[in-house]
């Protein structure tokens, strides 16, 4: 036995020829050559004080049950164990077909053992822990969950460290030099683990373009009726025209309610292609419409593509990109569609006439169909596949394309990632109780959890808040708003567009600075400011351009608060297993009090006059009462917090060869050469015990 070894207590001294030519061929399980340290376990103490906890370690298992464990874990052949220290078997150097990756084995409280990188370990936290959404905002969430594991990794590589140094020298590191490990592994991961962020493949980029392009055409039939509305069937009554806007929302609830079943039954990108239908015959039923009544039902045709787009492209880009990536990609699609919303203003300038009219309503199909063309360089979302066939060869083959891999080895480690996620953000484990009773159990705990309780009810204000501000009063009907105040309302209602796109951007630098409950806050105060300039502007003490200013403002601070809040919450706060359930009853709500302000508000301006906008000043008070009372600060889980919970979270696990260092720059082995390397150095042992016999 050598002289290192034999320093280790739980080490016999009568250690046999095999496992010494075992340790000679293999190395062993840990990143310090021949030293076979322990396990260790996270510990709730704190990482300035690494605790010293060794437990009883993966070298300390018999040869056979090290062989059958392996078994145990990859009973496809698909599915096997890359190690740091396989170099050298059978007297060959360079490792097994030169590809070598510092491997973590981690052994689970029921004793199965798996085997990921540390890096591997951070992607898995962050595929449980992150919701399959693509939402903007979101950003906060990922990089604090990053920070927390990497954290919560380093303190475990230095713990292994320390045994070593302990098994060796006999001291460990003194406090200087575990603070200097801790700090260089820690960032090391992180660096490693935000890659993610700024790694992009060709068909993930096709994927979120043309995704998007459903979120413009939302975008687009937002503030499309808003031009043309005096040239649209002159003649025509206040009540038929607020009927033919509020179409669009009673379409909405529809499309967001068929767009999960769609979903589940077609897939994610069956379900885009059918919503991109809707949209082709919604336009093309508007633009030739005989009568203001085909306009209603062609916008409620409309609104039912609008409404599945704006819970399907969330979804779909959520479950094609890495976790870290899901933020971005959520701001990019809500750009898209602002941007929509401020191209059919412009368009409006050279449509929006007599004649022309139409033409506005058919780039709607034009859109559609140019979408349509692009569709088949769309992928199938691998969570879908998945979850319909979890050995599916179809998913992998997406996953290998989306991520760049070159190695099946890291593809299925990508896929045992989107399982691993699935179950743990399933609410029940057994899908024969059917979507229907999955939705109803998960409303009914989070309404029996005291904590969860006052996320749903301020999620459902919020939500109210959000369209009885009186948003989308102005994208609707700035037109209207505008005629009198101004020479030209189009000239006003573009204005608004372009500062509500700039004002998305700045809303995203805020929510990676700012608290929640903070935004909120300043986001009703300022909305709830500018209603007042209205009034008095509309009253004629302020002139003109007081008016315009007023009308920017209130948008703006629509945009840093109030509009991507009440979504965010629900991606950032909620447990995985309640978020689609929590999303859709807030979607509908949404809906349905949209629907009421477009149908209702040509009625208020009518009868309030200047004091048309007042009803929105109250509502804002009103919620900025109840964050200033109620609303809990919803920035996310510092990194601090979520570290204690990965603590907790995985308190009877044990980590064997947790090696940053060795991990980094490192290349996967391939396939097979785990469990091949196992059963020779097992055959070449067993066959020594038979000529020692003989």
């Amino acid at each position: 036995m050598d002289e290192k070894s034999s320093l280790l207590p739980s080490v016999k001294k009568d250690d046999d020829h095999g496992a010494t030519r075992r340790r000679a061929s293999l190395g062993s399980f840990s990143r310090f050559g021949d030293v076979e340290t322990a396990g260790v376990r996270p510990s709730g103490d704190s990482i300035a004080n690494i605790p010293q906890v060794m437990l009883e370690g993966w070298h300390q298992r018999s040869l056979s049950a090290q062989v059958d464990s392996a078994s145990e874990l990859y009973p496809r052949q698909r599915q096997t164990i890359a190690t740091s220290s396989l170099g050298n078997i059978n007297g060959e150097s360079g490792g097994l077909g030169g590809h070598q990756r510092a491997r973590s084995f981690i052994q689970a409280a029921d004793g199965s053992y798996s085997a990921l990188t540390p890096l591997e370990m951070g992607r898995h936290e962050l595929y449980e822990e992150l919701p399959f959404l693509a939402v903007p905002g979101l950003q906060k969430k990922e990089h604090n969950l990053s920070v927390a594991f990497s954290s919560y990794a380093a303190a475990l590589d230095t713990l292994e460290t320390e045994e070593y140094y302990k098994s060796t020298t006999g001291k460990g590191m003194n406090p200087e030099e575990k603070e200097q490990r801790l700090s260089r592994m820690s960032l090391l991961l992180l660096d490693e683990l935000e890659a993610d962020a700024i790694t992009v493949t060709t068909p993930l980029i096709f994927a979120v373009l043309i995704a998007s392009m459903l979120m413009f055409n939302a975008g687009y039939n937002i503030s499309v009726m808003n031009a043309p509305e005096p040239f649209v069937f002159p003649g025509h009554s206040t009540g038929a025209w607020s009927v033919a806007v509020a179409a669009f929302c009673v379409g909405g609830p529809i499309g967001s309610v068929l767009a999960g079943k769609w979903a589940d039954e077609r897939g994610r990108k069956g379900a885009l292609l059918l919503t991109t239908w809707l949209f082709i015959i919604g336009g093309l039923i508007q633009s030739l419409a005989p009568s203001l009544v085909v306009v209603m039902i062609a916008r409620a045709v409309i609104g039912v593509a609008s409404g599945a787009s704006t819970v399907l492209v969330p979804i779909y880009l959520g479950e094609l990109a890495p976790p870290n990536l899901r933020g971005v990609i959520g701001t990019m699609t809500q750009f898209a569609l602002v941007v929509g919303i401020l191209f059919a203003d412009i368009v409006g300038f050279v449509l929006a006439n007599e004649t022309q009219w139409r033409w506005m309503f058919f780039l709607v199909s034009v859109m559609a169909i140019l979408q349509l063309f692009l569709t088949p360089l769309l992928l199938e979302s691998p969570r879908w596949l998945l979850g319909k066939n979890a050995n599916s060869s179809k998913a992998r083959f997406i996953i290998k394309k989306l991520r760049g891999y070159r190695y099946d080895e890291e593809v299925e480690t990508e896929a045992s990632h989107y399982l691993g996620a699935v179950k743990t953000q399933s609410l029940d484990d057994d899908d024969s109780s059917g979507k229907e009773k999955e939705k109803k159990n998960a409303m009914a705990e989070m309404f029996a959890d005291k904590k969860v309780r006052l996320l749903v009810v301020s999620t459902l204000v919020l939500q109210v808040a959000n369209q009885f501000s009186g948003i989308n009063a102005v994208f609707y009907y700035s037109g209207i708003f505008f005629d009198g105040v101004i020479e030209n309302p189009l000239v006003g209602t573009t204005i608004i567009g372009a500062v509500n796109v700039l004002a998305t951007y700045l809303a995203l630098l805020l929510m990676d600075r700012c608290g929640r409950r903070t935004l909120i806050m300043w986001s009703t105060v300022g909305m709830f400011l500018s209603c007042v300039m209205i009034v008095l502007s509309l009253l004629d003490y302020f002139n003109q351009t007081v008016a315009l200013g007023a009308v920017a403002s209130y948008v703006s601070f629509f945009e840093i608060g109030l509009g991507p809040i009440p979504w965010l919450i629900v991606a950032e706060m909620f447990d995985g297993k309640y978020i689609s359930s929590a999303m859709s009853v807030s979607s509908q709500l949404n809906w349905t009090c949209n629907f009421f302000v477009g149908l209702l508000f040509p009625y208020l301006n009518e009868s309030l006059g200047p004091y048309s906008f007042a009803p929105f000043a109250i509502v804002l008070l009103l919620t900025f009462i109840y964050a200033w009372i109620w609303l809990p600060e919803t920035a996310g889980t510092t990194p601090a917090e979520l570290q204690a919970e990965l603590v907790k979270k995985n308190a009877l696990v044990t980590y064997h060869n947790m090696d940053i260092q060795g991990m980094a720059g490192s290349v996967p082995a391939t396939q097979d050469e785990w469990a091949q390397a196992m059963a020779d150095i097992a055959s070449e042992e067993e066959n020594l015990t038979h000529g020692q016999l003989e």
